[in-house]
């Protein structure tokens, strides 16, 4: 029966061996768990037995435990390495479309040839969908998640439909009697210009003209590259205003085109595109376009003025684009993957899935730094990063193994001084033995 004791303590030395050598195997892997060999005593006895003289019969393992608890983050350059803080996995498929989800905490992501985000294996990465504009999360069901994929395609064009402006006028400046023209610098006593874009994306230069034409009075003409037009937005060759500006004693705006000012809202100028249109030549077209005299905020303090002070832009912008090219991507801690363009656009292009388990030492290993769903670990409970009790994401990071070398080295040697007792009481077991058979 002494045989047999030593026989399981080397069994469980040799376990501890094997644990604590996988342990250290593992010390550089990303998003590697350790796992702890967990023993209990073997005691068997009948009804019959005596108890109190029991003495055991060896010891066995329980079970190889592994330790979830958070590994230290290591930094990278890469922004689709990922890295979890606080609980929860990753969900991956092997194909595109299934449902066979394996789970991970191990975020070395890339891109394979038709631009998926995938692991080192070639599993995708999972997503949830949202609105491409605003980024809302539209299901959170694992059963609804997808592959996720960066496009690679350019960002599409935008055609202007509102251009925003605020400016202030000289009051010190001359009046101006001879009638507007753009090619004549002495016709005009201020000038500024801006980019719009048509409906294909080519940039267009509009330009407006500043005439003061009586005090406290001025007057904007505009060109669309070179090319005057009116209020309407028709290409013209006499000079036509596209709004005249009144401003008090005070220098703020009293009137637009002789319409009485009420707060910050001044009366806007509204192009019909088709009329703006057969300025291009390059089979494009325009949207209507509002011009408004103010910031896009519509900020009490950038509207037009006139004081004694040099001409000032105070607001000039647009809300058209170009075409653009992919220029990066961002994911936030919530996991929202976001596309960002060359041309200032950007578009939400999923939620990177997480789960959660009810039991997480219930999981199935299945190598590579992942694990499989199984009765005792429970389903999948899936939610958006940062939620409940689930973790943030960390873009450009990686969460590095969790195993404490120096505590490895220790078990290390505490398990093969485990090996040499049990290995010394066979050794003794064997001599006894040996003398009762020499006995004559």
């Amino acid at each position: 029966m002494s045989f047999n004791i030593a026989l399981t303590g080397l069994a469980a030395a040799q376990k501890d061996l094997d644990v604590t050598a996988n342990n250290i195997a593992n010390v550089n892997t990303t998003g590697f768990k350790e796992s702890r060999a967990e023993f209990a005593d073997v005691y068997a006895s009948s009804v019959f037995s005596a108890g109190k003289t029991k003495n055991g019969d060896g010891v066995q393992t329980t079970m190889v435990a592994q330790q979830f608890h958070q590994g230290s983050l290591q930094f990278t350059n890469n922004s689709l390495d990922l890295a979890i803080t606080g609980e929860g996995y990753f969900a991956t498929s092997q194909d595109l479309g299934a449902q066979d989800f394996t789970y991970t905490r191990a975020g070395a992501f890339k891109l394979n040839k038709d631009n998926f985000v995938v692991d080192a294996k070639g599993n995708f990465l999972q997503s949830f969908p949202v609105d491409e504009v605003s980024g809302d999360t539209t299901s959170v069901s694992l059963s609804t998640s997808s592959a996720l994929q960066i496009p690679d395609s350019s960002g599409s064009p935008r055609s202007t439909s509102n251009v925003y402006t605020s400016f202030n006028v000289d009051s010190r400046e001359d009046v101006i009697a001879v009638p507007f023209d753009a090619t004549d610098s002495t016709t005009y006593n201020s000038s500024t210009s801006t980019t719009m874009y048509d409906s294909l994306g080519e940039p267009h230069v509009l330009q407006f003209f500043f005439v003061k034409t009586a005090p406290n009075e001025w007057q904007v003409h505009g060109t669309l590259d070179k090319q005057p037009f009116d209020a309407s937005g028709t290409p013209t060759a006499t000079p036509s205003p596209l709004s005249t500006f009144g401003f008090d004693a005070s220098g703020l705006p009293a009137t637009t085109d002789g319409v009485p000012n009420v707060g910050p809202t001044f009366t806007d100028v509204d192009l019909t595109g088709a009329n703006l249109s057969g300025i291009l030549s390059n089979g494009a077209q325009f949207d209507d376009i509002a011009i408004n005299w103010r910031d896009e905020a519509g900020t009490a303090n950038r509207t037009p003025t006139q004081y004694a002070s040099r001409f000032e832009v105070k607001a000039l912008e647009q809300d058209g684009a170009t075409v653009g090219r992919l220029a990066g991507i961002d994911i936030g801690t919530d996991g929202k993957v976001v596309a960002s363009y060359s041309n200032g656009d950007s578009t939400f292009l999923g939620q990177v899935a997480m789960v959660r388990f009810s039991n997480s030492q219930g999981l199935q290993q299945v190598g590579d730094t992942a694990w499989k769903k199984s009765l005792t670990s429970g389903e999948p409970i899936a939610g958006e990063p940062g939620s409940g009790t689930l973790g943030n994401i960390n873009s450009s990071a990686l969460e590095q193994s969790n195993v404490n070398l120096t505590n490895e080295l220790v078990d290390l040697i505490s398990a093969q001084r485990n090996f040499q007792a049990n290995s010394r009481a066979l050794e003794v077991n064997s001599t006894i033995q040996q003398n009762i058979l020499q006995i004559r």
